[in-house]
């Protein structure tokens, strides 16, 4: 399984995910934020505060949460 060591979030709905092979991915999350689970996402201040949980990250109190494996497929380099 892969680990997330180090994460950043952009304004635009994007992360910089870190992972424990030291390689670092773009992931752009604006796709999912159409889909109902994902709508609380939509308020920038929301999206950006998410926790880093090393095999995942999750936004607090939203039970919302994506696997580093997930964020490793969906990213670009």
């Amino acid at each position: 399984m892969r680990r997330i060591t180090n994460i950043q979030v952009h304004a635009d709905y994007t992360l910089s995910c870190c992972f424990d092979n030291g390689i670092t991915r773009q992931i752009n999350l604006r796709p999912i934020l159409d889909k109902e689970a994902f709508f609380p996402l939509k308020n920038e201040k929301v999206f950006a505060n998410l926790l880093n949980q090393s095999y995942f990250i999750e936004w607090p109190g939203l039970d919302i949460d994506l696997s580093a494996d997930t964020l490793w497929h969906w990213g670009k380099e």
